[in-house]
C-alpha cells in the first residue's frame, strides 16, 4: 500500500473518531513488507505485537527514561504510548487502538522504518551491517529502535530536519575514523548528529527526553561540532557547554 493511501486510511480513523465512531472494529490499515496490528494492545498485554509498538514508541519514555523492549506491556509502555498519543493530538489513554496503530502507519515506510529516516543514513560504513562488535542482525535491529527516537526527537522539534553524519561502523570503519574500541557506533546504535535547523546544544538538551541513555555534545572532549547519541547499557551524558549532565562524572566509559 503506498503511503498517500495509509496516510489517507488515518484521516478516515481519525474522523470517525471525532464523530464517535466504534473503532474497535474497523478493519486494521496494513502497511506493506512491514508489521501490523490487529484489536487493541493494553497494560497487561504481552508478545511480538507489544514488543513491535515498543520500538515505534522507544523515543516517548519520559525524561531521563529508556523503554525496555520486553514484549510486556506495563505502566511504562503504558506511558510512553500516553506520550506519543499525545504529541500527535490523540486521545492520551495509553492504550493502543486503531487511531494509534493508525498514525504509526503513517510514521512508517515499509521497511518499518520512520518516513525522516532511512537505515542508508544510519550505515556510512557498509550495506551489509558486520564486522562490528555485534551481529549484522543486531546491528541493524539496533538502528532502527536509534530511527524511532531519532523521530521521536525530530517532530518535539517542530518536524524539522535532523541531520545524522555518522551511524553504525564496523571495526575497520571506526579504526579509520579515530573512534574508540568500546564505541556504541559498533554495536549500530548510536548516531551523530550535525547542526543545522538546530542547534547542537538543542539537540543535546531534548535528546535527554527520548530514550537516549548516552549524550555526548559540545564541551565534552571532541564533541564540539556534533552531538552524539545511543543506546549504552547506563545512563552517561556530558555536554557541559548545554548545560546537559548526568550523575556519572568522568570520562565516557565507553568512547564514541
Amino acid at each position: 500500500m503506498s503511503k498517500l493511501i495509509r496516510l489517507f486510511a488515518a484521516a478516515l480513523l481519525a474522523i470517525g473518531a471525532s464523530a464517535g465512531t466504534v473503532l474497535a472494529t474497523a478493519a486494521p490499515a496494513h502497511a506493506d513488507a512491514c508489521y501490523t496490528w490487529s484489536g487493541v494492545l493494553a497494560q497487561g498485554s504481552s508478545g511480538e505485537a507489544v514488543r513491535q509498538l515498543q520500538i515505534r514508541v522507544a523515543g516517548y519514555p519520559g525524561t531521563g527514561g529508556v523503554l525496555g523492549l520486553d514484549g510486556q506491556y506495563g505502566p511504562a509502555t503504558k506511558s510512553a504510548v500516553a506520550r506519543f498519543q499525545a504529541a500527535y493530538g490523540l486521545t492520551a489513554d495509553g492504550v493502543a487502538g486503531p487511531a494509534t496503530f493508525a498514525k504509526l502507519y503513517a510514521l512508517q515506510d515499509d521497511d518499518c522504518t520512520p518516513v525522516n529516516f532511512s537505515y542508508a543514513e544510519l550505515n556510512d560504513c557498509n550495506s551489509t551491517w558486520s564486522g562490528g562488535n555485534v551481529s549484522a542482525a543486531t546491528a541493524k535491529a539496533n538502528a532502527l529502535v536509534t530511527m524511532w527516537k531519532l523521530q521521536a526527537l525530530r517532530h518535539a522539534l517542530g518536524d524539522q530536519q535532523i541531520r545524522v553524519t555518522s551511524g553504525f561502523r564496523s571495526v575497520s570503519c571506526n579504526n579509520a575514523v579515530g573512534g574508540a574500541s568500546t564505541s556504541r557506533h559498533l554495536y549500530g546504535d548510536a548516531a551523530d548528529l550535525g547542526a543545522g535547523p538546530h542547534s547542537l546544544c538543542t539537540l543535546a538538551q531534548a535528546a535527554r527526553n527520548h530514550g537516549f541513555a548516552g549524550i555526548l555534545g559540545p564541551g565534552y572532549p571532541d564533541h564540539n561540532d556534533h552531538t552524539h547519541v545511543d543506546g549504552r547499557p547506563s545512563r552517561f551524558w556530558s555536554a557541559p557547554n548545554c548545560g546537559v549532565a548526568s550523575l556519572t562524572g568522568g570520562l565516557d566509559p565507553l568512547g564514541d
